[in-house]
């Protein structure tokens, strides 16, 4: 009974959030939007503390549930192994493998100190669901897409318009990379070894792992009814059973409950101790206290703490310009506050509407690779469009309402005369003023009938509209200067508003 509700529960919270990341058309309800918001790194790093309770009391209560059913890393892990039992030649069985304490606290001690001292990216690449989050948003989903433009071509064909074709492009080549080599890694120590990623790898199971050893309801073994028979530690895809001494390591145990129903003496049960003494869980000794501070300190000492450093360059041919600070998202207040927060999970890039959001490479400095930055490639932000910031569980894009949105300033507008059409080619264009939300670029007399863009950065918010639509190749006449810190932009006066006329737009 209690694997059986594991399983019905994981598959549900399983299915739910990858589908969330997948979901670009808004066919799950908004409550599906809490399943992110409960995964512990984005709670721990957005002091969510009614997430951490529930967390925290669920692990103290019950062991490392989290691991077993609402984390999807976890769950991942466990469908790549039900295929490996599956497809295997000879029946798959595991055993006893001595915890791997000094890797596990050594890898939490390294994402600890890294988040630290600005490299977030480490812990970012160690945090289970954003290593999720990433594999879901570059590998499934182009796959989904792919799917779905498939059947948008044959539907169309008959006259049917049910689907509907949408961009499918890379967003990341160095990220897609990073994704592809954590499916390859997880998914080949799960097919091998069940959640050796988990035990030994993951710092949210290491630290679940030392609240669980003191968790109220365990996995216990009646020494009187074992036989030593090993029956449950062949189905511990954890490896923490050890039939011989008849012990458990509940550090490890992600409470799957695979082992109880495989012992015929009924000598393994899960709930509070029995009333006599008999051998039940016990846990690695703690003597590798001081390897794992040793660990730490040397940890601390290889890392950098000056990698936080703004190197962005956007270089353009005759009249080049420099954009000195990347545009964060909106809500992100600063590159500094993203920095702190964001795990690179990347749900904000999936659910962009407008596919402005994309992974940085070294924009922000190498502690903020895969952090989400606004690229104008493609579209622009939608000046009343708050998704990113609605959604993300790290807080590291706090809410917006849509008010709040209209007047924050990721950006100031950059007009460079040189290369506009209007200068270059002496004819009309006016695709900027056009689409500017704020009035921040308007059209004003030039020359010989001409009218050309005049800016106004005070009440830009940055949004992109403008370099999105120049018509400039390959660099934009017209382009957005990130804010280091985001700023309020000025409001329009009432009355100043401007009822622009063009005879056309010149490309």
């Amino acid at each position: 009974m209690l694997k059986t509700i594991r399983i019905i529960v994981s598959v549900l919270l399983f299915s739910t959030i990858t589908f969330y990341f997948l979901d670009f058309s808004g066919v799950l309800p908004r409550f599906a939007g809490i399943l992110p918001k409960l995964q512990f790194i984005p709670a721990l790093l957005g002091l969510s503390i009614v997430t951490l309770a529930v967390l925290l009391t669920l692990t103290l209560l019950f062991g490392r549930a989290y691991c077993s059913s609402i984390c999807p890393l976890g769950v991942f892990q466990d469908i790549i192994s039900w295929f490996a039992k599956k497809t295997a030649k000879k029946k798959k069985r595991f055993k006893f493998n001595k915890a791997k304490t000094v890797l596990r606290w050594s890898m939490l001690a390294l994402g600890m100190i890294a988040h630290q001292v600005g490299v977030t990216f480490l812990w970012g690449l160690l945090d289970p669901y954003s290593a999720f989050g990433r594999v879901a948003t570059h590998v499934f989903k182009p796959i989904y897409v792919a799917g779905n433009n498939l059947l948008a071509t044959i539907f169309t064909h008959f006259g049917n318009y049910t689907f509907y074709v949408i961009d499918n492009s890379i967003l990341s080549v160095s990220t897609l990379l990073i994704a592809l080599l954590t499916v390859a890694i997880v998914g080949l120590t799960a097919w091998k070894g069940g959640r050796t990623f988990c035990n030994t790898i993951c710092p949210v199971g290491t630290f679940l792992g030392l609240l669980s050893k003191v968790s109220l309801f365990k996995v216990r073994i009646d020494a009187d009814k074992c036989n030593r028979c090993s029956a449950c530690a062949a189905k511990c895809k954890s490896s923490c059973i050890d039939s011989a001494g008849q012990t458990v390591d509940n550090s490890r145990c992600v409470v799957c409950f695979n082992c109880l129903g495989s012992c015929k003496k009924d000598a393994l049960h899960f709930g509070l101790p029995a009333k006599k003494a008999a051998k039940t869980i016990t846990d690695e000794p703690d003597a590798s206290k001081r390897q794992f501070l040793a660990s730490a300190l040397v940890t601390a000492v290889a890392i950098p703490t000056a990698l936080a450093e703004d190197k962005t360059k956007f270089i353009s041919n005759k009249s080049a310009y420099t954009r000195q600070t990347p545009i964060s998202p909106p809500g992100s207040l600063s590159a500094e506050h993203l920095l702190k927060h964001c795990t690179s999970c990347h749900l904000c890039i999936s659910k962009c509407p407008t596919k402005v959001l994309k992974p940085a490479f070294m924009e922000y400095g190498i502690g903020g690779v895969m952090q989400p930055m606004m690229f104008f490639e493609k579209g622009f932000c939608n000046f009343d469009c708050t998704i990113c910031s609605d959604i993300c569980p790290n807080n590291a894009l706090v809410h917006l309402t849509e008010e709040q949105k209209h007047t924050t300033q990721m950006g100031r507008v950059v007009f460079n005369q040189d290369i506009c059409v209007v200068h270059t080619e002496g004819t009309n264009c006016g695709a900027c003023a056009e689409h500017c939300p704020t009035q921040a670029v308007t059209m004003v007399p030039y020359k010989d009938g001409l009218t050309a863009p005049q800016t106004n950065p005070d009440i830009c918010v940055g949004c992109g509209g403008c370099e999105f639509i120049c018509p400039v190749r390959p660099y934009r006449a017209i382009f957005v200067e990130g804010n280091r810190v985001h700023q309020t932009a000025e409001r329009i006066e009432e009355g100043k508003e401007q009822v622009l006329e063009f005879d056309d737009f010149g490309f």
